[in-house]
């Protein structure tokens, strides 16, 4: 029953390589930097909406840089605070309203995807001409469901080549009259309803706005994420009764700065933790996320109750016991779950896959295949190299776990959760090699610091 398919070609040779020697167990706590999901939906609706907006905790990254550099192109103020109250680089920064300043920009923005979607709806509703445009793996990444959206209520864009993909020219308007119920597309990226989301109060002057989802949505507690936030600076979005089919956002309907907003701690970031001190036998608690936290992916831990590992949950932190785990002699059981609201962490559940009893299934995941890299070749690819055996289908991955460990040169794709997952593999009692270790410098530039400071070795 499997269906493989080739191992994606690398983006960029890698510059350097980084081997983690073999640790025994982890334990302490982990401070979570800012959400990455999080910090560029509150700067583009800071940048959108009345008012000044202080936001602390936000992610420094290349991601949230590009997003940042990008904004600023467009006219928006953004300043940030020069020092933290512990002397280091702020992570605070204040971002002036009102909207694009700016009627012509040409913005970079490297392989975030959830930049280039957001701006593109952004940019599509504001007057003017702009390019969008980023790394080659970006190019191959598609967005025409998004540019089709926008492109049926008005909005001019122009791919600038290859059709269906960015670089994007976009010939931005005012609307003044827009059709009222928009449409787009669930099944491949809820990045693209959050961009449509996100634009809807511009849109509303006259009339309602509907959005309409065509399809399954995917990745659902993003969009969860997204309505909660518009909340926080004042866009109530309604929703029909199964919650996922309409959006809708009143007329008149206008952002207005919540002052101050704090950033969560990185619900993805926290994933490769939670496993770690599972996997590795020890209490571990990550900060910065926790049960009353916006972002799906903290149901990793979820993921992780239901095969048996002890979690503790306190409003902005969650505390593992891995005594379950492999230091104690004890694999974990087998799983077989669908990962479709939990995308990003569902890699991190392929590495817990090696330490189990039996064959696994991560079901649910055709959106992998057009991230970063295309994460199912990819994954199948480095997990075969460490000794496990892998089948991998048109949405789903089976990993059975190997009957010993294998020391291994991982190649990361220049994705930084590749280099992240597999580090975990230090738990098994391996050294294990990662290349371009840099690539977490998109998310995580301190991952590897950090890691370090609760792994025993």
């Amino acid at each position: 029953m499997s269906s493989q398919s080739h191992t994606p070609s690398p983006t960029a040779p890698a510059v350097a390589s980084l081997t983690l020697s073999p640790a025994t167990s982890v334990s302490g706590s982990v401070h979570l930097p800012g959400s990455k999901s999080l910090s560029i939906r509150a700067l583009l609706l800071a940048a959108l909406c009345q008012g000044e907006t202080t936001l602390s905790g936000v992610l420094d990254s290349d991601d949230t840089r590009v997003m940042i550099a990008g904004l600023r192109q467009l006219g928006v103020t953004i300043e940030r605070e020069n020092v933290s109250d512990v002397g280091e680089p702020s992570n605070t920064y204040r971002v002036g309203g009102g909207g694009f300043k700016n009627a012509t920009a040409d913005i970079f923005v490297g392989n975030s995807g959830l930049s280039i979607r957001t701006l593109a709806a952004a940019l599509a509703a504001s007057k003017g001409k702009f390019r969008l445009h980023g790394v080659p793996r970006m190019h191959e990444r598609p967005i025409a469901d998004l540019a089709d959206s926008l492109s049926a209520v008005g909005a001019h864009i122009h791919y600038e080549q290859t059709e269906g993909y960015p670089p994007l020219l976009i010939a931005g308007r005012d609307f003044e009259q827009v059709i009222p119920t928009i449409r787009v597309k669930g099944n491949a990226s809820s990045q693209y309803l959050t961009g449509l989301l996100q634009i809807a109060p511009l849109l509303a002057k006259e009339q309602d706005i509907v959005i309409a989802v065509d399809g399954d949505l995917i990745s659902k507690p993003y969009v969860d994420m997204t309505v909660q936030l518009m909340a926080q600076f004042g866009v109530v979005v309604a929703r029909d009764a199964s919650q996922y089919a309409t959006f809708t956002i009143g007329q008149g309907s206008v952002y207005q700065s919540p002052k101050t907003l704090a950033v969560e701690g990185d619900a993805s970031s926290a994933s490769y933790f939670l496993a770690a001190g599972a996997i590795g036998g020890h209490s571990l608690t990550v900060r910065g996320a926790g049960k009353n936290s916006l972002q799906g992916d903290v149901h990793f831990a979820t993921f992780l109750q239901s095969i048996g590992v002890p979690v503790d949950w306190q409003a902005q932190s969650i505390t593992v016991h891995g005594r379950t785990g492999a230091r104690y002699g004890k694999a974990l059981p087998a799983f077989d779950q669908d990962f479709n609201h939990i995308p990003d962490a569902a890699m991190t559940a392929a590495i817990v896959a090696l330490f189990t009893d039996g064959r696994c299934v991560l079901r649910n995941i055709a959106s992998w295949r057009v991230k970063e890299t295309d994460r199912l070749a990819a994954m199948a690819a480095e997990l075969r190299k460490v000794g496990a055996v892998v089948e991998e289908g048109a949405d789903w991955l089976a990993v059975t776990p190997p009957s010993a460990f294998k020391t291994a040169s991982i190649h990361t794709y220049d994705d930084h959760r590749m280099a992240m997952c597999f580090s975990l593999l230090r738990l098994s009692g391996i050294a294990i090699t990662i290349e371009d270790p840099a690539c977490v410098n998109k998310t995580f530039p301190d991952f590897y610091k950090i890691l370090d400071s609760v792994v025993t070795v």
